[in-house]
């Protein structure tokens, strides 16, 4: 079953559950794919919902930050509220380990050995860990490798 459609389901479920958070959090990925949708003008499709649908949690893990540095545990507790709801539909993390395994392989298959060449291995290691894993810990993991 496709991403969307289970968003749309839970979001039926949300509904009659009368849960405001899954709602408000279901409603707002599906606003950001809607949003793709018209800037690309094409349905999007699964790697691509997989990309809004991490962008949203990044979002929300921003937000966390930025409000518990203001003092705003309300608005702490909504965020992490929400979070729990939309990463239900992001795939599996990878681990430290598997991201450096994949790192070695593109270091490897790019020929890199230095930080001036961390480019090419991003550009190559990204698209195998697209929606698996956050890009900061890929670079800093790239970055460990090509000391």
């Amino acid at each position: 079953m496709s991403i969307m459609i289970q968003i749309d389901e839970a979001l039926k479920q949300a509904m009659r559950e009368k849960n405001e958070t899954a709602m408000n959090a279901l409603r707002s990925v599906k606003s950001a794919v809607k949003y793709k949708k018209a800037e690309t003008g094409a349905d999007p499709d699964e790697p691509t919902i997989l990309q809004v649908i991490q962008k949203e949690v990044k979002k929300r893990r921003d937000s966390i930050e930025e409000f518990k540095n203001a003092g705003r545990a309300d608005l702490v507790d909504r965020e992490v509220a929400q979070l729990a709801v939309i990463e239900k539909y992001m795939p599996k993390e990878l681990s430290d380990e598997e991201i450096e395994e994949l790192a070695k392989a593109s270091v490897a298959e790019t020929g890199a050995s230095t930080k001036k060449e961390m480019g090419l291995v991003m550009k190559s290691l990204m698209p195998k860990v697209a929606g698996r894993a956050d890009g900061k810990r890929v670079n800093a993991i790239v970055q460990k490798l090509l000391d």
